[in-house]
């Protein structure tokens, strides 16, 4: 994607992106140990062929869809079979060991976005945690590779409410403080701190409530100026017509972002 980024915009680009890329850089799962988003959403050894056949499974589940609009069964495969697919599709940063979203990688968690988005305004009041789980950590890199500052706090914001399903089902530490984290990244900070308050009761130690909320406090002052961020560029664009497309982070989710 072409963009601009000469004079203040070129700033924006620089902050909004460095903010995507530490995100997870005091991530709470330090409090748990590390955990690799390629375990969240599945193995990130896949191959192109093996990204074909979860493609051609993603065809025959939306052509039954369009029988079946209203089956949350097949929704829930379906957001399954394009996450998998786009992890098929992902490489692997050789400076972070994570994987990074392609462009054809990111078509899939767009899509595996748009099924998911469908399912749980069918799933009523007990949605799947464990596809939960997985749909967290696609929008989350989804957010990675977003073209807009808005567009990524959207896609977190998403990632925010997939999380906390997986959060009330399993209400484990980890859990726990990777919700306060979403919530504060999606500018929820009054859900963040409710989800903080949850995550140290559930803390074994001192220790690990000490660790807990320094991490808590850093992510809280990088969410702030995030939005600032966010609200500078919606700022800069207003008025701008189809030029607020071109947002500063196009074209970063193969530049080796340290998002995990």
């Amino acid at each position: 994607m072409v963009f601009d980024i000469r004079g203040r915009r070129k700033h924006v680009v620089r902050f909004v992106y460095a903010i995507l890329a530490v995100l997870m850089g005091t991530s709470l799962f330090l409090v748990v140990g590390p955990v690799s988003i390629g375990s969240l959403l599945g193995t990130n050894t896949a191959t192109s062929s093996a990204a074909g056949l979860y493609e051609e499974q993603a065809t025959t589940l939306e052509r039954k869809l369009r029988k079946s609009p209203q089956d949350a069964s097949l929704l829930l495969s379906l957001t399954r079979a394009r996450i998998s697919a786009g992890n098929a599709l992902s490489e692997i940063n050789a400076k972070t060991g994570q994987p990074t979203a392609t462009p054809a990688a990111r078509v899939q968690l767009e899509k595996s976005s748009e099924a998911w988005s469908r399912y749980l305004k069918l799933a009523g009041k007990e949605p799947n945690a464990s596809t939960a789980q997985l749909a967290a950590g696609a929008l989350f890199r989804l957010a990675e590779s977003s073209t807009s500052g808005a567009e990524a706090a959207a896609n977190l914001k998403s990632a925010a409410r997939a999380q906390q399903i997986v959060a009330e089902t399993q209400p484990t530490l980890g859990s726990v403080s990777t919700l306060a984290e979403f919530r504060y990244f999606a500018f929820d900070f009054a859900g963040a701190k409710k989800a903080a308050a949850q995550a140290r009761s559930l803390a074994n130690s001192k220790a690990q409530r000490t660790q807990l909320e320094t991490a808590l406090k850093q992510v809280s002052t990088r969410a702030k100026a995030f939005q600032k961020q966010v609200k500078a560029e919606a700022k800069e664009s207003k008025g701008k017509g189809k030029e607020t497309l071109k947002n500063p982070l196009g074209g970063l989710s193969g530049e080796g972002s340290t998002l995990r």
